[in-house]
């Protein structure tokens, strides 16, 4: 029978086994949740793409045993054997390792193709429990990966297992019970009419007619023909005349003693917690409620010790700069000569004074957390927010570079499997605020109002870039590849790793962003020494004075501030003919905090145009600055409306 051109994959488990947390990390973003055909029972599934190959995968609800008299439950038994989906996935509790195995060798039976996850690992060492894997797997039968899905562990292998298990397409082979419970399945087999509705193989079909002949749980088959329903009887009375038991005691007994010697023989409790001290770390850092406490407090450090580093080293950088500049125009007079020096005194101060005490402590930090791999868990724990805007977690990587530079981060959405999802990530990545616009913020909001200030900035920018996501996701259909986030171990950050990965940052700042804005600085210099500033901030002053309520002057900053983000700052200070620390004596709280939103959310800078250009066509390119500068109008007009 060939294979469909979708394979179906069905999540089976006992109830609080975590499976729907693994299905969930599979299913992502495009999961929906809908009744099953003629019933109010609910049922989530989802149509992913893991790494170009398409699975409907469908989270079932947990289950005891597949003999049941509960509604929700005997859904599953439609599904198992109306359906015949085309792999198994069993999701145990390891944790509770032999009561879960009572459902798996349950399952076993059936003869699908399966794959069980081993989940909750983490659970289990906590309860000293160490299980060995692969003697699972050899008495099972069946692949048999570890996972611990809260924290996105094993689920590549469970996947590389599942598709291998489709390919092969080989079957689970049940376990046998007792020699005088098979004799009398073996005669149930036997009693089977031509042309019997077969579930799966023979023996299933016997065990299950025996199982539920007098139980709860209703007739296997319903109705059947008179001489196998004399022939099931009989079986199941010389069974319970033997075992002094109900038929489907003694085989729910057989599993259960089954169960139990394969959990004694794979698995030993150790004396004690043996977690090591990374397993113990994590398990504080990935809770679902204390890890989103922790990530939060980390990333207001992040931007509190950047802003304490930051803004005395500029004071303390500026003061020389502004010396030079008052000493060179009363040397230099008013002519051309002193408006160059002033532009390259503007330019050159303006990165070192200005931009690097906040870029520098910046990368310091990004460096060590990557090093630290906490940013990878940051990545895992913002998965059901990215979920939210149409995305996985996958997409957070370059979220996160996205924070250093858009341009790298825009080329890393390479790794994503879906063209969709990198169409949006791209799109949404340039509404993140780089280095250069992270300075702006430091340098301005957070220097002038207070750091508190700043973080409101960013929270407010989060939460716009989730609502521009999840809108752009309405428009794109396509399936999005399942979540395979490699987590790596906790590690103590090199020094050495992080002032190297620092070190490439400043040095490519240095080359390319330094020149841009020396000579940026430079231009706005001869700009306003031949009066040409004026005649560019006439024509934008319907936007800038009218629209956004700016000074004036601030229209030709705008311009410059396609170049390189940085440059507005610098220039800015230019344009109002002050210096750092006499600026909010020109421009109000207000403007100052309407030039910011307008600056961080206009369009990017011409290196990330280029590269949007470059990596997703000029169409989502032109889709991409459109986007920027509708934004970036509508927040500043609405800020300024508020404030």
């Amino acid at each position: 029978m060939s294979r469909p051109e979708v394979p179906a994959v069905i999540f089976i488990g006992q109830p609080n086994g975590g499976k729907s947390t693994l299905f969930n990390s599979i299913a992502g973003p495009k999961a929906e949740t809908s009744n099953f055909p003629g019933t109010s029972i609910k049922h989530t599934h989802s149509r992913v793409n893991i790494e170009g190959r398409l699975l409907d995968v469908i989270d079932l609800p947990g289950t005891y045993s597949l003999c049941t008299t509960d509604p929700a439950e005997q859904i599953v038994l439609s599904h198992l054997f109306a359906e015949r989906p085309d792999l198994v996935v069993n999701v145990v509790d390891a944790s509770t390792l032999s009561r879960g195995l009572e459902l798996t060798l349950e399952l076993v039976e059936l003869g699908y193709p399966m794959v069980v996850a081993l989940n909750m690992m983490d659970v289990a060492e906590r309860k000293g429990v160490q299980i060995d894997t692969a003697a699972v797997e050899r008495l099972l039968g069946v692949p048999v990966v570890a996972t611990i899905a809260a924290h996105g562990r094993g689920v590549k292998e469970l996947l590389d297992r599942a598709f291998a298990a489709l390919e092969k397409g080989q079957n689970a082979r049940a376990r046998r019970f007792s020699d005088d419970v098979e004799e009398q399945v073996a005669e149930v087999e036997k009693s089977l009419p031509a042309g019997f509705p077969i579930v799966s193989n023979p023996r299933f079909t016997a065990v299950k007619l025996i199982e539920t002949a007098g139980h709860a749980c209703g007739d296997f088959l319903g109705e059947v023909a008179p001489g196998l329903k004399a022939a099931v009887d009989r079986v199941r009375r010389t069974i319970e005349e033997r075992r002094g038991a109900p038929a489907y005691e003694v085989i729910s007994a057989e599993r259960h003693h089954q169960a139990m010697k394969l959990a004694e023989e794979t698995s030993r409790v150790l004396h004690g917690q043996r977690l090591t001290w990374d397993k113990r770390v994590d398990a504080v850092l990935m809770h679902p409620v204390l890890g989103y406490v922790i990530l939060a407090a980390v990333f207001l450090a992040f931007f509190f010790i950047i802003f304490k580093v930051g803004s005395p080293l500029e004071s303390l950088l500026l003061g020389p700069f502004n010396k030079l500049k008052a000493v060179l125009a009363v040397r230099l007079g008013d002519g051309l000569v002193f408006y160059l020096a002033e532009g390259l005194i503007q330019g050159v101060g303006g990165g070192v004074a200005i931009v690097l005490p906040y870029f520098l402590p910046l990368l310091f930090l990004m460096a060590a957390l990557e090093d630290l791999g906490y940013l990878a868990r940051a990545g895992f724990l913002l998965d059901a927010f990215m979920h939210r805007i149409g995305l996985h977690g996958k997409s957070v990587s370059p979220f996160i570079l996205g924070f250093g530079c858009n341009v790298p981060a825009i080329v890393a959405t390479r790794i994503l499997e879906s063209h969709r999802d990198r169409i949006l990530t791209s799109v949404l990545i340039p509404f993140i605020p780089c280095s250069a616009r992270t300075t702006i913020i430091l340098a301005l909001v957070a220097f002038y109002l207070g750091p508190l200030w700043a973080m409101g900035f960013y929270a407010a920018n989060i939460l716009i870039v989730a609502v521009i996501g999840w809108i752009i996701s309405l428009f794109l259909k396509e399936p999005s590849p399942g979540l395979i986030l490699e987590i790596p171990s906790l590690k103590a950050p090199r020094i050495v790793s992080i002032l190297r990965k620092t070190w490439m940052q400043v040095y490519a700042f240095v080359k390319f962003a330094w020149p841009i804005l020396i000579g940026g600085s430079l231009v706005l210099s001869l700009l306003s020494y031949f009066r040409a500033d004026r005649w560019i901030n006439d024509v934008l002053a319907p936007l800038v004075v009218k629209g956004l309520g700016l000074p004036h002057e601030l229209g030709v900053t705008l311009v410059f501030g396609f170049l390189r983000k940085e440059l507005s700052l610098i220039m800015m200070l230019q344009a109002l003919g002050v210096d750092y620390q006499n600026l909010m004596t020109v421009i109000s709280r207000e403007q100052l905090v309407v030039f910011t939103v307008f600056i961080s959310f206009f369009i990017p800078c011409l290196s990330t145009c280029a590269i949007l250009w470059k990596e997703i066509g000029r169409k989502w390119a032109l889709v991409s600055t459109g986007l920027s500068i509708t934004v970036a109008l509508a927040l500043s007009w609405l800020v300024r409306l508020v404030l």
